[in-house]
């Protein structure tokens, strides 16, 4: 399988056995190295040499743990669809930049229709995203802010689909 590096021209070849190692840590990053050469069905040194060149290409970006954000005090969850007055390159790298200063923005997509801008973000109560609402809307270039709360969360996934290839299945 060839999948192309973010926007790059680099190609990389993955085999059945690199895509199990994803499909492994995506569903468990703790795992021992040990354990994740016994699930894919090799042996541990070349099990680590193929992990550390799916992290050095860039495939496996990182491990993280995923902390309940209610019990934490965040309870809420809510999106911002935000319009600029300008698409100029400078405007909107410097909003990116403004929003990645803030700890509440969880993930900030520039969005094609409907808006320059789809924003997730948390907040402890109402009056923090209250508050979080007007900063959006005093932001520099900012000429229009539509909140969405989130009422229920009935699926979060993280990672990717990939295909189930079972041991001795052809490729």
């Amino acid at each position: 399988m060839h999948l192309a590096q973010d926007g790059s021209d680099k190609v990389t070849d993955l085999d059945a056995v690199d895509l199990r190692i994803v499909a492994e840590l995506q569903d468990d990053g703790r795992m021992t190295n040990v354990e994740l050469a016994r699930r894919v069905g090799i042996s541990a040194p070349p099990c680590l040499r193929r992990v550390r060149r799916l992290e050095e290409e860039g495939i496996i970006r990182g491990y993280h743990a995923q902390p309940d954000a209610t019990a934490l005090g965040w309870p809420i969850i809510f999106f911002a669809l935000i319009g600029l007055d300008s698409q100029k390159e400078t405007v909107l790298s410097a909003f990116e930049r403004q929003l990645a200063e803030w700890p509440e923005v969880r993930e900030c997509h520039m969005i094609r229709g409907g808006g320059d801008f789809l924003v997730r973000l948390i907040a402890r109560d109402a009056a923090h995203e209250n508050a979080l609402t007007r900063q959006l809307t005093e932001a520099s270039h900012v000429i229009r802010v539509q909140t969405l709360q989130t009422i229920r969360t009935s699926l979060e996934r993280e990672g990717v689909p990939l295909p189930v290839i079972r041991e001795g299945a052809p490729e």
